[in-house]
């Protein structure tokens, strides 16, 4: 994808909520107002927006883009001023429209948050405490779901706020909901650049989360997050080597099966979930885990 039309399809789903929150693109000397207001600079491509609350940039610079934001009026900010409110990994030439949609919704939801209405002495939600490594290795305790987000979002600090948001709207952690729409591109990205200190990093906790986990988080891993390698398998390769002999064998098992017709037709299931409902006394398995017997 070529990087401009990647940023042109940021803009559209970021320019909303921006302008929801007072803010209003820049175009750029000759880019008229029906095309998309990209400054062109010798090492970077920009998008600015300016509002009563200050300015915000998109910038595209070394196959990573970064969402800015400053208090300062757009006019009168230097680049110093701005400061770095996320930041994702950017290659063109891997990138795909999972991605794209994985960078907008995080750029708006960091948007939303920093520049939404906020209610007056609002408490913060205290995130769950996570299960200890002690507890989970003596079997006093099993990593649940939300340790697995804990440790998780701790790797990848930018979906921190996603996490809490999750809790704050629902009054509970929707884990599936939340590693579809955040988690499971964020790891993609990381087995599809293969850098190995990262692959060690990602890897050494899912196998560990794994070893030690509930059903429900062993499914997460195993089939929300790494079941999503079933669409390249490069992406397969390239977890082979770091996956223990414990996850290698359901991830695989899983990737065979979404690969069948019958897991084809199954997940054309999960582009149209149902509606998100109160909590009931006994939660039912996700839509993933009920089709696979997990």
């Amino acid at each position: 994808m070529e990087v401009k039309e990647a940023l042109a399809l940021i803009f559209k789903g970021v320019a909303p909520v921006l302008s929801e929150n007072g803010f209003e693109p820049i175009y750029p000397e000759g880019v008229r107002k029906t095309e998309t207001p990209i400054e062109e600079q010798a090492d970077k491509l920009r998008i600015s927006f300016q509002g009563g609350k200050g300015a915000v940039r998109i910038e595209y610079k070394e196959n990573r883009i970064l969402l800015l934001c400053t208090d300062i009026n757009a006019a009168e900010a230097s680049d110093e001023d701005y400061k770095q409110a996320s930041l994702s990994l950017f290659d063109p030439s891997l990138i795909d429209d999972k991605d794209i949609r994985y960078i907008g919704n995080e750029f708006s939801d960091t948007i939303r948050q920093k520049y939404g209405k906020k209610e007056r002495n609002a408490a913060k939600t205290k995130l769950p405490t996570p299960v200890s490594k002690s507890a989970a290795r003596s079997g006093a305790l099993a990593y649940d779901p939300n340790t697995l987000a804990s440790r998780f979002t701790t790797m990848y600090p930018e979906l921190r706020e996603m996490y809490r948001a999750s809790i704050e709207k629902y009054g509970e952690f929707l884990a599936e909901d939340f590693f579809v729409r955040y988690g499971t591109p964020a790891a993609m990205q990381t087995i599809r650049q293969n850098d190995k200190q990262r692959m060690k990093k990602l890897f050494n906790l899912l196998n560990d989360i794994y070893e030690d986990g509930t059903n429900e988080t062993q499914s997460l891993i195993a089939v929300t997050i790494l079941g999503a390698m079933h669409t390249d398998a490069q992406l397969v390769e390239n977890a082979k080597e770091y996956m223990s002999e414990t996850l290698s064998q359901p991830v695989l098992a899983v990737i065979q099966y979404l690969n069948s017709p019958a897991g084809k037709r199954a997940e054309k299931k999960l582009g149209n979930p149902p509606p998100y409902k109160p909590k009931k006394a006994q939660k039912e398995k996700g839509m993933y885990r009920q089709m696979l017997g997990l």
